[in-house]
């Protein structure tokens, strides 16, 4: 496979609603920006990979209407794989390039939750409907219970978890992106309502209208176009069993273990504490994050709850998670993983918002379905280790 590296990003900002524009006016949007950072034109992306979840826009097949925003007459793939979706469709966009079909394509994830009534009903279809789905199991029950799990097996407390909202709503403040821009204190979020026990509002993302891009070249072309691409390491994705009720432990994420490990061993990577900058997680609720610092090897089995509390996981700490505020503060779920690329690729660049200082390898995560699906990629200014 050749190498492949990212050489434009763009994204919209994010908002509960963007009435502003049209559906593929806000996809034209993130693809113009992501051109310009490339320096190249519409004509020159030789194929397109778009994601989105439908049911959240409540619009069949919003990738036929989007395509008049830029895909009319290119090879055109279409990807929706839950929450995965933005990461899952950069994995198609950098394989496409990595196996010498094309020289540049581009990957652009679009989502208005905005258009969509209430979205957990649609996530409650995600579960079994025959044995899970009547006792509610949408995408905040589930975590409720992964917090309560870790909350009983490591003694993981409110204020740990309130640690974490404050530590991202910081980060975002310094993202104009960000959907959710609040100086909290740990205070206001252990007053903020109660949504579903121990879960409190600034614990949960927002629904965000908005989209992303990432343009992967070759390397060939990536050196004509920048000094500062950044590098594909390496990528992954993995799958779960479907029932929540079979996870053996849902105080520990096993099949992102596996992933990282995996992903790790073929990069390189000895000691992902070390030789990792920064990660953009996808952590929609405050426990998640938490867990996946433990699953991915920044943090021991039941230690990560005191990352944030001890500013290990803040932008100038020892391990940056989430410097962009993460899907806490800008959740536009198919296409969130998108921009978790778009902000791990921004931070190797050196041109990230909240830039962490001398960052080389960056981590990007997703994940989806009823704690289903993960897919991981890595980024780097340098070309291996």
């Amino acid at each position: 496979m050749r190498r492949v590296a990212v050489v434009g990003v763009g994204q919209t900002k994010f908002r509960t609603r963007r009435d502003d524009k049209t559906h593929p006016e806000l996809t034209f949007e993130a693809m113009a920006k992501a051109l310009e950072h490339a320096g190249l034109e519409l004509k020159d992306i030789e194929a397109i990979i778009y994601g989105t979840m439908d049911p959240f826009d409540g619009i069949y097949c919003p990738e036929r209407w989007d395509a008049i925003g830029g895909g009319i007459g290119k090879p055109y793939m279409k990807i929706s794989t839950g929450g995965t979706t933005g990461l899952t469709t950069a994995l198609a966009a950098y394989e496409h390039v990595a196996s010498g079909l094309f020289d540049i394509a581009m990957a652009i994830c679009t989502q208005r939750v905005g258009e969509c009534v209430d979205a957990q009903p649609v996530l409650n279809t995600a579960v079994d409907p025959i044995y899970e789905r009547y006792s509610g199991l949408g995408a905040i029950s589930v975590a409720a219970i992964q917090a309560t799990v870790h909350m009983h097996k490591y003694g993981t407390t409110e204020e740990d978890l309130a640690w974490v909202s404050v530590k991202n709503h910081k980060h975002a403040l310094k993202n104009p992106n960000a959907h959710v821009r609040l100086d909290v204190t740990v205070e206001d979020v252990l007053k903020s309502p109660m949504i579903c026990s121990p879960l409190k509002l600034l614990e949960c993302c927002p629904r965000s209208d908005g989209a992303a891009a990432v343009i992967f070249a070759s390397e060939e072309v990536a050196k004509k176009l920048r000094d500062n691409p950044a590098w594909i390491f390496g990528e992954i994705t993995i799958s779960d069993d479907y029932y929540v009720g079979d996870r053996p432990d849902l105080s520990h994420w096993d099949t992102l273990t596996i992933a990282g490990r995996q992903l790790y061993r073929a990069v390189g990577i000895d000691d992902p504490t070390k030789d990792i900058d920064v990660a953009e997680l996808y952590s929609p609720f405050t426990i998640q994050e938490v867990l996946e610092l433990e699953a991915l090897g920044f943090a021991k089995k039941g230690e990560g709850k005191n990352y944030a509390k001890e500013g290990v996981t803040w932008v100038d700490g020892d391990m940056p998670t989430n410097p962009s505020g993460g899907v806490l503060c800008t959740n536009p779920i198919g296409a969130a993983g998108l921009v978790r690329l778009v902000e791990a690729s921004l931070q190797v660049m050196g041109e990230a918002s909240h830039q962490v200082n001398g960052a080389e390898v960056a981590l990007a995560h997703a994940w989806g379905g009823t704690l289903q699906f993960h897919t991981l990629m890595i980024v780097s200014s340098r070309k291996k280790f």
